[in-house]
């Protein structure tokens, strides 16, 4: 299990699934990046990854953590976003280090199993 200190970045994955929710995703993205210090991905328009839904992922540094969630929380309107944090252990960023703001999904977590 990672201690605190090996939690070295976070994302945020924005979750839409149609052309309006594209849109909306990249306002908030927009509006994100000009607040903070994040990157933002591309914007899939199909599931990439573990990711059930159409996706963009924004990436920022640990010690912003406490800035960027609490804003996105309230700025997301009615999107769901995926946070989790990035260690070296992936399985575990994704089913014990995450944040669900709005509906939880259910990922596909095979890539992440060991043998």
């Amino acid at each position: 299990m990672p201690d605190v200190d090996q939690i070295r970045y976070y994302h945020a994955h924005l979750y839409y699934d149609d052309a309006s929710g594209l849109a909306q995703a990249q306002t908030l993205a927009d509006a994100c990046q000009a607040r903070f210090a994040v990157q933002v991905g591309r914007f899939h328009q199909q599931p990439v990854g573990p990711h059930p839904r159409w996706s963009c992922q924004l990436s920022f540094a640990a010690e912003d953590f406490g800035a960027i969630v609490p804003w996105l929380a309230i700025h997301r309107g009615d999107m769901d976003i995926f946070v989790h944090l990035g260690t070296d252990d992936d399985l575990f960023d994704h089913t014990q280090g995450v944040i669900w703001l709005g509906q939880s999904q259910t990922l596909n977590l095979d890539m992440f199993h060991r043998d």
